[in-house]
């Protein structure tokens, strides 16, 4: 099967040895994205509503480099450094999908890069 690097600049540059995504076949793998503003650089830090949304527009311009929305997602994962901020970060993270909600997971971490407070990824089927 062979696998294709999808990056885009509308996401954040990776930031160690990764790519933003790799497609194999009809799948999607996208690496775990944080709250950084791809046109300047910096992190989102205003509270994790703000760092959630930042997380989703990174993702979801990830998605669209690739031909998939969202509704192509078929499995999630969510890190929280604080699982109080959940309700929060559930409501941004549900506000991105229309319908038929993908699998998903939810854990608390003891850090994240860069001090954030949240770092999503995806996995996506065309």
């Amino acid at each position: 099967m062979e696998k294709q690097i999808i990056n885009t600049t509308n996401a954040p540059a990776p930031i160690g040895p990764y790519n933003q995504s790799v497609k194999a076949g009809n799948t999607l793998f996208v690496s775990g994205q944080i709250a950084l503003d791809p046109v300047s650089g910096e992190l989102i830090k205003s509270g994790i509503v703000d760092e959630t949304h930042q997380v989703m527009k990174n993702l979801q311009a990830i998605l669209t480099e690739a031909g998939m929305g969202f509704h192509d997602v078929v499995k999630t994962t969510i890190f929280l450094t604080d699982m109080k901020t959940f309700p929060q970060v559930n409501e941004v993270y549900g506000s991105y999908f229309t319908s038929d909600y993908p699998a998903r997971e939810t854990v608390q971490v003891a850090g994240l890069p860069k001090g954030v407070d949240v770092e999503i990824s995806v996995i996506a089927v065309k």
